[in-house]
C-alpha cells in the first residue's frame, strides 16, 4: 500500500472509532485489510483504499474500520480477572443486591470468548449465589465479530486457547470439525453493536463492566472519554475490569483502583460529587 493510502486508513479509523493505527505498520494494515479486499471484490488493497477515499459506500468504510479494530481474544484470558470475578466480585454483589439482578457488560467482546467465559462461571455458581440473577450483555464495534460470537461456534485452535478441558466437556458439543457452545450458555447473553468512541450517555447502568485490552488500541484523548463514559454507566458500588497493562492514571479521575487487585477499578466518589 502507498503511504497516502495507509494514512487515509489511519485517519479513517481515528475519526470513526478513535483507533490508534500506525500507518508505518504496513504488514499489519495489509494482513487485516486483505480479507476485506477479497470479500468486497477488489483486485488490490490500492483499489480498496481508493474506493474508501471516494466515499463510494458507508458500509465499506466501516468494514475497513472493523477489520483494524480486531483484537486478540481467548477464553479465560489472563485467568486472574476471572478468578476475581468468581471468588470476590460476584459473591459480594450477590449479597448486596437482595434479589435485584446483577447486570454485567462485556464491552468490546470480540468474537465472544470473554463473555462466554463469564457466562460459564455464572452458570456453575448458580447454587452459591443465593438466588441472585445475573444478566449478561456484550457489545462490539464489529458486526462480523458479533455474528461469530452469537453463533457460539469455535475452531479447535480457539477452544484450546485458555479453555480448561473440563469446561469444554461440560459446555461444548463437537460439530464436525468445530465446537459449539451449549444453547444454555449461548442464550444467557444479549448482544448489541456499540461504538465505544461515540457518546453513549444515557446507557443503562451496570454492576460489572469488563472492558479489557480495548483502551490500549485507542488514541489517548479517546481513552479518557471512554473511561468517563464507562464510569457513568457503572453502579456506584460496581466494578470495572481493565486489561493488566491498562490504567486510567493520567487520563481521568472518574475511576480509582481497588487496592491489591490488579486491573480492578471502582467509581471515584469524589469525582462523582464534583461532576
Amino acid at each position: 500500500m502507498k503511504i497516502e493510502h495507509r494514512i487515509l486508513i489511519a485517519d479513517l479509523c481515528a475519526a470513526r472509532a478513535g483507533l490508534k493505527v500506525d500507518p508505518d505498520k504496513t504488514y499489519l494494515l495489509e494482513s487485516r485489510l486483505a480479507p476485506v479486499a477479497r470479500r468486497e471484490g477488489f483486485a488490490s488493497l490500492a483499489e480498496l483504499a481508493e474506493a474508501v477515499q471516494a466515499n463510494q459506500e458507508e458500509k465499506l468504510a466501516w468494514a475497513v474500520v472493523e477489520a483494524m479494530a480486531a483484537g486478540e481474544t481467548a477464553f479465560f484470558r489472563d485467568r486472574e480477572p476471572f478468578r476475581l470475578f468468581r471468588d470476590e466480585v460476584l459473591p459480594a454483589l450477590a449479597r448486596r443486591r437482595e434479589g435485584r439482578p446483577i447486570r454485567l457488560w462485556s464491552a468490546g467482546c470480540g468474537s465472544g470468548q470473554e463473555v462466554y467465559s463469564l457466562a460459564m462461571i455464572v452458570d456453575e455458581m448458580r447454587g452459591a449465589l443465593g438466588g441472585a440473577r445475573v444478566e449478561l450483555f456484550a457489545s462490539d464495534i464489529s458486526e462480523r465479530a458479533l455474528e461469530k460470537a452469537q453463533s457460539g461456534v469455535y475452531t479447535q485452535f480457539e477452544v484450546q486457547r485458555g479453555l480448561p478441558i473440563r469446561k469444554l466437556v461440560d459446555h461444548f458439543e463437537k460439530v464436525d470439525e468445530m465446537w459449539a457452545i451449549s444453547p444454555r450458555i449461548r442464550q444467557m447473553v444479549r448482544w448489541r453493536r456499540v461504538n465505544l468512541a461515540a457518546d453513549f450517555a444515557g446507557a443503562a447502568q451496570f454492576d460489572i463492566i469488563f472492558c479489557r485490552n480495548v483502551l490500549d488500541m485507542m488514541l489517548e484523548r479517546v481513552q479518557a472519554r471512554v473511561l468517563d463514559n464507562l464510569a457513568k454507566a457503572l453502579a456506584p458500588d460496581g466494578f470495572l475490569f481493565l486489561g493488566q497493562a491498562e490504567s486510567p492514571a493520567g487520563l481521568t479521575h472518574a475511576v480509582q483502583p481497588v487496592a491489591g487487585r490488579s486491573g480492578l477499578f471502582m467509581r471515584n466518589p469524589a469525582h462523582r460529587a464534583a461532576a
